[in-house]
């Protein structure tokens, strides 16, 4: 992990940077003193400069989204979606800040326990597990636990049978950009039957979730979900059982979220008025913004001929794409958006001018593509910069903390590890 350098007056905190010299910059102009920083280093290093792509994470985003978090879902505590983006310093400042942490896997569990968090801030929300998972979150604590199917509970009955459960219910958001109803939920005309079983079992049902997708837009999606929820509290109570949680799973966006966040508060009032505790599993409503990635130009292909006369865009190949950090373009069709590097320490380190060869500062088309001999391997089909990209370039793009770095592979022999630089814009929490 790399750190920017910082001013005299620069406190360390651990790994994480309290540069108070740069207090008055903007959080933009932060991190792009941190990318001219990294880039310098690379560059020092070497002439030829490093193979992979970098990350800039402004812990200072964290706070002003958790900031958001409170004031709008007042009442909701978050359990972070660690399979979001597993980064240890940002999972630490957000276990700083309180929040829970929603995991659906040993490896999850460890990665969050290994911060010192109490195990009863931890939802393993996975109604699917194998019984390895359900003995080692009994080992290390964390009992509570999702389950939608009979066979589950019969699972969860031989491997922890103090869990505290929760029942996963179907829910589905038609715009998201993953649909999660497919693969988990029960449908309400199933809930008595595995809420019966349950009860039969001797196994402790303690609320109601759901998810009704990845990146949601609809907030009558939730509404639907909350009044669904309502009915299986009520199956339980019927049985015996003293539901109290209620969690509404995740989905949550940057560009919707104070529009959606008072229908969904009015939805759970007035389904619940009294005497429910309420939790959400919010991934990339914490993780998106917080960071920046930066990719290097390492080939240039100019069109020629036909081509060119045809108005082709010229093509950039960089050193990240679709099977690295950008497997969003695929899973969420998501559309990037780059930006070129512009200090000037930054530009054409691979390729040295020739008389005549200066750089061209007026608009170019490009298509940008990543290093892998797959020809899938597309980041952005096309995309007009307002001025010519050489090799050795650098590009960034922002809100990239979601589902990148976590989904990245090793295909063609690519790297799938890739340094981070930590700045801040606010003042952390001491840890």
């Amino acid at each position: 992990m790399a750190l920017i350098p910082a001013s005299r007056e620069a406190v360390t905190i651990g790994k994480v940077i309290h540069a108070t010299g740069y207090r008055n910059l903007p959080p933009d102009e932060l991190v792009d003193l941190a990318i001219e920083s990294q880039v310098a280093r690379i560059v020092k290093r070497s002439l030829v400069g490093g193979d992979e792509s970098f990350f800039i994470a402004d812990l200072g985003q964290v706070i002003r989204q958790h900031r958001r978090w409170t004031q709008n879902m007042s009442g909701i505590r978050p359990y972070y979606a660690v399979k979001c983006n597993c980064d240890p310093t940002f999972l630490k400042v957000l276990a700083e800040l309180g929040t829970g942490f929603d995991c659906a896997s040993i490896e999850e569990m460890r990665a969050v326990l290994s911060l010192g968090v109490d195990p009863a801030r931890i939802l393993f929300a996975n109604p699917c597990k194998a019984p390895a998972a359900i003995a080692f979150a009994r080992q290390v604590g964390v009992f509570r636990t999702t389950f939608d199917n009979i066979d589950e509970l019969d699972t969860i009955k031989a491997h922890m049978p103090e869990a505290q459960l929760l029942l996963r219910i179907y829910a589905n958001d038609e715009g998201a950009f993953i649909c999660l109803g497919e693969k988990f939920g029960a449908q309400l005309d199933t809930t008595e039957e595995l809420l019966s079983r349950a009860w039969e079992i001797g196994l402790n049902v303690i609320g109601v979730s759901f998810h009704v997708g990845t990146g949601a837009t609809n907030p009558a999606s939730f509404c639907k979900g909350i009044k669904d929820a309502r009915l299986a509290f009520s199956q339980a109570e019927r049985l015996g059982f003293h539901p109290k949680i209620l969690d509404i799973g995740g989905g949550f966006q940057d560009d919707c979220f104070e529009s959606m966040a008072p229908i969904i508060r009015e939805a759970i009032r007035s389904e619940f008025p009294v005497g429910i505790t309420a939790i959400a599993e919010p991934g990339r409503f914490f993780a998106r913004s917080v960071y920046t990635l930066v990719c290097r130009v390492i080939s240039r292909r100019r069109q020629l001929g036909s081509a060119a006369l045809s108005g082709v865009p010229d093509m950039l190949y960089q050193n990240d794409g679709i099977y690295g950090n950008f497997m969003n373009v695929i899973m969420e069709k998501e559309i990037m958006v780059p930006y070129l590097v512009k200090s000037k320490n930054a530009r054409g380190y691979l390729q040295k001018s020739k008389p005549g060869d200066a750089l061209q500062v007026k608009a170019h088309r490009y298509s940008i593509w990543g290093p892998t001999c797959d020809s899938t391997d597309c980041v952005v089909r096309e995309v007009t910069l307002d001025s010519e990209v050489k090799v050795g370039d650098w590009l960034k793009y922002k809100n990239m903390g979601a589902y990148t770095s976590t989904t990245a592979t090793q295909f063609n022999g690519f790297s799938n590890t890739y340094d981070t630089l930590y700045v801040n814009s606010e003042t952390l929490p001491e840890y």
